[in-house]
């Protein structure tokens, strides 16, 4: 009998070099006049159109095991395809070496603990049945889908099955890893070793270093990554540093995803603001018609539609608990109060008044204004901030250290990439005023507010080339070696704890919570079709009451 962990493996390095196929072919179809290929882009690129596919496919299937097993049997050609073509064997290397770093952060005994709640649950009913409407009905974590549940439930593979739900938190830090440390290779390569290479530096540390607990990412942590690319991206587009069009489909793709994978960050739209300003100030206000001609802002546009579409038919909102955009009379409606409600807890939780074993006494006036203040520093800043920023501060003296030169030359920035910085600034107080939870974007907005100005502080200093090369090699290699002794003392630690033997079964473990909804579906709709047949196993008092639209049902709140 074969080991899982082979298995496991192999399943491992198949899905990596399908969704990579995906993203060479569609990066090219999109962009014929590229001849350069990113390869850290093109993973970006092929989560971006698997994602899109999955949310279109599952309004007319399910993605089952033949199905998903053929679309990724695809993508593998796609990779194979272009490495014959090409003749890039060290495309093939370089991708096996970083995700065969990243490979230990996979092998998780313990998940996140929304996993059980809605994660799994979530992108098990996508592999299990189309699209059903109504089913924010059934947990409220429903009611805020993430594209990683897409992207997820089309990695439910024969033999593997389920086992591999925790993968596009994988891909997310293993592209964005790639790509970071393409835009250093870049940079050494054309002898110009800029703030933007110390801050690709400093977000390759971070990245690597505070999040790697894969099984922490959730859909947060993920987003959060992918925002470090989306500010240099920003910064160099501002500074016409590189090349447009390249740009601005990068940008496009992030903000994407980064949007998809949780709602309220449509905030980050506000980077349009700036890039709108600055362009009209260099006249080139032609270049934003260029963009609204390209193919990845008409996929981006329907991105965001279909996200919307998915939102409302899950809870009757396009953006919830966002409470101006939900419909109150529609048969699967949640409700305003119960939407008010829910916006009103996130509030409460992220300002600490509420948690698994406590919660204030008045709860609407404790969020007003700074009432909350006082209670959230005392519970959550100490020590959850508090040690973040210690950890952080520990991170810049180190790099302090290693950069520092008692000779420095004079540096003149473009100013431009002062307004981008100016939105980080923009997100932070709005962060902090109404969800000033680590998880709701704090981690990377705080990290860039000292990263950025920190990045043009080191690049002042007089370091010679040859010297500078060898500094950021061995903090590179140093950056993975902490990643993966962590992860390897945090799989002892699983073992003294739970018994944990990976080499003997490496998956993490389910029980029969996890399959809950998919199960009460199931009871639903059998007790539906029995009802409609008249049969003696009707219940006609179970609830919620079902309907049927064709070939979807619709889970009602209102009879």
């Amino acid at each position: 009998m074969i080991p899982n962990i082979l298995i496991f493996t192999s399943f491992y390095i198949f899905i990596i070099f399908s969704v990579i196929g995906y993203g060479l072919f569609f990066g090219k179809l999109v962009n014929k006049e590229s001849t350069t290929y990113n390869l850290g882009y093109s993973g970006l690129v092929g989560i971006f159109f698997l994602i899109i596919y999955s949310y279109i496919s599952h309004f007319f299937i399910s993605h089952g095991l033949v199905h998903n097993s053929i679309l990724l049997i695809i993508g593998i050609f796609l990779s194979v395809g272009f490495i014959i073509k090409n003749s890039e064997k060290n495309f093939f290397y370089l991708i096996l070496l970083i995700f065969l770093i990243l490979y230990i952060g996979l092998i998780i005994f313990k998940t996140h603990d929304d996993f059980p709640y809605y994660h799994f649950p979530y992108t098990y009913y996508l592999t299990q049945n189309s699209t059903f409407i109504g089913i924010g009905i059934f947990n409220h974590g429903f009611r805020t889908p993430s594209s990683l549940f897409y992207l997820s439930s089309i990695f439910y593979l024969p033999f593997i099955k389920y086992n591999l739900f925790l993968m596009p938190a994988i891909l997310i830090l293993g592209f964005v890893n790639l790509i970071l440390l393409s835009k250093i290779v870049k940079n050494f390569n054309l002898n110009k070793v800029d703030y933007s290479s110390y801050l690709c530096l400093l977000s390759l540390a971070f990245i690597n270093i505070f999040f790697y607990r894969i099984q922490e990412h959730g859909t947060d942590r993920s987003a959060q990554i992918l925002v470090f690319i989306l500010f240099i991206d920003l910064i160099l587009f501002v500074s016409f540093q590189s090349n447009f069009k390249n740009n601005i489909n990068n940008i496009l793709i992030t903000l994407g995803l980064i949007i998809s994978l949780k709602s309220f960050y449509i905030l980050y739209l506000l980077f349009i603001i700036p890039i709108f300003y600055i362009l009209y100030k260099e006249d080139r206000l032609n270049l934003i018609i260029q963009t609204i001609k390209t193919k990845i802002f008409l996929l981006f546009l329907l991105f965001f539609f279909i996200i919307l579409i998915v939102n409302f038919l899950n809870s009757s909102c396009l953006l919830y608990p966002i409470n101006f955009t939900c419909f109150d009379n529609l048969s699967w409606s949640i409700g305003s109060n119960e939407v008010l409600k829910m916006n009103n807890w996130y509030e409460l939780w992220s300002k600490g008044g509420a948690g698994p074993n406590h919660r204030v006494e008045n709860p609407d006036f404790y969020i007003q204004n700074l009432n909350w203040l006082s209670n959230w520093t005392s519970i959550y800043f100490f020590n959850k901030i508090s040690d973040f920023l210690v950890g952080l501060l520990f991170l810049l003296i180190i790099f302090f250290s290693i950069f520092y030169s008692k000779t420095k030359i004079k540096i003149k920035n473009n100013n431009y990439i002062f307004f981008i910085f100016g939105v980080v600034i923009i997100l932070f107080f709005e962060w902090f005023f109404n969800h000033p939870a680590l998880r709701y974007g704090g981690y990377c907005i705080i990290a860039l507010l000292l990263f950025f100005p920190f990045s043009l502080i080191l690049e002042k200093f007089n370091n010679n080339h040859k010297n500078l090369k060898i500094k950021f090699l061995s903090i590179i290699l140093l950056i993975f070696l902490i990643f993966f002794v962590r992860n390897f003392k945090r799989i002892i630690d699983e073992n003294e704890k739970y018994d944990y033997k990976p080499l003997k079964d490496v998956y993490y473990r389910l029980d029969a919570n996890h399959f809950r909804i998919n199960d009460t579906f199931n009871n639903l709709i059998i007790n539906y079709e029995n009802c409609k047949l008249n049969t003696n196993e009707c219940n006609i008092k179970l609830k919620p009451k079902l309907d049927k639209f064709y070939k979807t049902y619709i889970f009602q709140t209102k009879d």
